[in-house]
């Protein structure tokens, strides 16, 4: 049995409810897999009234769909909430990084060498995991660093729906150290001060999913609409 950790703030139902995101984000619970109410709360320690809860929220984000009389599955990616997800995101990040052209906070600065420091470990050790860690700790980084840390916490909600197609993608040191260059010339484009060259570069690595896309779901046709 799993416990919730309650130190962090929030109800058993919203802290419930982001492990289970969590679960779903990085494909610990699959596409199509039927989440049992009961089975939850037995593995997490909890009654089942925090588990509808959180099923409920989860729902109106679009991660499960609850069926009368049937039960709750997650839903499976939807390319459609996907390319939305990511042209929202797009919009908020260009105008981060014009932002951070005209002045970059430097302790921010330093956090982003030793987030891209850290993404080359784990590439090379193909640690998928931890370099997600550390690409979400580049931007949040970057917001950070152009004073406007709230467009990170709109933007960690768009990209979950982006997020599982996106963890598909990272199957080897070669695909991670392709990101790693799009962070540098995106940094290396703020370093020079250069609003179009970063907004260029930051919407070349923000589309880059949808390059890779097409093979993703020839690869895993039964985890899409």
């Amino acid at each position: 049995m799993l416990t919730i950790d309650l130190s962090r703030g929030g109800s058993t139902a919203q802290r419930l409810e982001k492990e289970l995101l969590r679960a779903i984000v990085s494909l610990e619970l699959y596409p199509g897999v039927r989440l049992s109410e009961q089975e939850i709360a037995e593995r997490y320690g909890v009654s089942r009234q925090p588990v509808r809860e959180a099923l409920i929220a989860l729902s109106k984000q679009h991660f499960v769909e609850v069926l009368p009389q049937r039960g709750t599955i997650v839903v499976k990616i939807s390319i459609a909430k996907m390319r939305e997800a990511r042209f929202l995101r797009e919009v908020i990040e260009s105008a981060v990084v014009r932002r951070a052209c005209e002045e970059f906070d430097p302790a921010s600065r330093e956090k982003i060498d030793e987030a891209l420091e850290a993404q080359a470990r784990a590439a090379a050790r193909s640690d998928s995991t931890a370099f997600k860690k550390f690409d979400e700790q580049f931007h949040i980084a970057l917001a950070e660093g152009a004073s406007c840390p709230m467009a990170w916490s709109v933007v960690g909600n768009l990209k979950a729906h982006m997020d599982r197609a996106c963890q598909l993608s990272l199957l080897n040191t070669a695909s991670m150290q392709l990101l790693i260059e799009q962070h540098q010339a995106i940094i290396g484009a703020i370093d020079a001060g250069d609003p179009d060259a970063a907004e260029a570069a930051m919407n070349y690595h923000l589309t880059e999913i949808l390059r890779v896309l097409p093979e993703i779901e020839k690869n895993h046709p039964d985890l899409f609409e």
